[in-house]
């Protein structure tokens, strides 16, 4: 009878452990399938924490008895960032404009001077080369590759609004949410992982700081160094390059191809010189800038930093690279309370 009943355990045990791997596979594959949804999701918190000392910053502004609202100082920082990019667009946009017609209604001279000395040079002299032939083929090739990629752009317009409106929930109905998830932690485990989560909440807020920095700094030496090369919308360009250097490595690629092209419609000098000025310029963020202020604002060694944003960028692409040292702040205290530290106890609950 006894070796019966052990024999009926194990088949329990055996079924138990084979139910178990296929919900484990069934979960790990539940994940992948909605990776993105989880990732948007994940950003969006992570963005909202990250926001949230600055929405703060603007509720402590006192005017005589009266305090901003959440809810106003949430709608303030939008306004201000509405503001900034209406007057980017008043002062920047009709210029371009004005420049692309007018190289629209010359195009036809320019092509045909253009063809006139591709023709003198001693490699096409002797080919059946027609400039307006090829012209037309990369045309139709851009308009076919943009006919391809409206849908992905659409995608990733709504993903993008989504993820606005997401943070905006998160930042109302954060605490909220954090408190529910609190409460699957065991009650006498739940005071050290709060205090360990608001560790990293505090460190992930200085990261915004750290991170306008930086920005601040590229688009204040591109402005300068634009305006003495004279590059046409030096002022739009480089409140471009400041912008988007929150998108690391992609965002330099981007905007430094774009002040390329646009240097390159006056001279080749002008072009060497937007190189040269790029190249010294990104040395000494990555060797000085970004370990120091990253180091200074996140307390995360120079080496973790340029790590995380490695490993963000091949998980998540651009998202991932920017959500890369916030989520490394995270991992990094949670490492230390639980493992680095792990014989410190932290307040519990009995």
């Amino acid at each position: 009878m006894p070796l019966h009943r052990e024999a009926h355990a194990g088949r329990n045990a055996a079924h138990g452990y084979i139910l178990f791997a296929i919900a484990s596979v069934l979960v790990v594959l539940f994940v992948w399938w909605l990776h993105a949804t989880f990732l948007l999701i994940y950003s969006s918190a992570l963005f909202a924490v990250v926001f949230t000392p600055l929405v703060r910053a603007v509720q402590r502004i006192q005017i005589g008895r009266w305090h901003p609202s959440q809810g106003f100082a949430l709608a303030a920082l939008f306004l201000v960032v509405a503001g900034v990019g209406a007057i980017f667009i008043i002062f920047a946009v009709p210029p371009v404009i004005r420049d692309i017609q007018s190289v629209l209604h010359d195009a036809p001279n320019h092509i045909a001077v253009i063809a006139d000395r591709l023709h003198r040079l001693p490699i096409l002299r002797d080919e059946n080369f027609d400039l307006r032939a090829k012209l037309q083929d990369v045309a139709k090739s851009a308009a076919g590759f943009a006919v391809t990629t409206a849908p992905a752009a659409a995608v990733l317009i709504s993903r993008f609004l989504m993820g606005v409106v997401l943070t905006v929930y998160f930042m109302f109905e954060g605490p909220e949410a954090y408190q529910w998830c609190l409460s699957f932690v065991p009650l006498a485990r739940r005071v050290r992982l709060d205090a360990a989560l608001q560790r990293a909440e505090l460190r992930m807020g200085k990261w915004l700081l750290g991170q306008g920095a930086l920005m601040l700094i590229l688009g204040v030496c591109s402005l300068i160094a634009f305006a003495i090369l004279h590059l046409r919308y030096y002022y739009a360009l480089a409140f471009l390059m400041g912008l988007f250097n929150i998108i690391p490595v992609a965002g330099a690629v981007i905007t430094v191809a774009l002040v390329v092209l646009v240097a390159a419609v006056d001279s080749w000098t002008k072009v060497a010189g937007v190189l040269v000025f790029y190249a010294i310029y990104a040395q000494v963020e990555n060797a000085y800038l970004l370990p120091r202020i990253m180091k200074s604002s996140v307390d995360l060694a120079g080496l973790a930093v340029i790590i995380a944003f490695l490993i963000g960028a091949a998980a998540a692409g651009i998202l991932g690279a920017v959500i890369a040292v916030p989520s490394a702040v995270l991992v990094a205290v949670l490492l230390d309370e639980y493992f680095i530290n792990h014989d410190r106890h932290g307040p519990s609950i009995d």
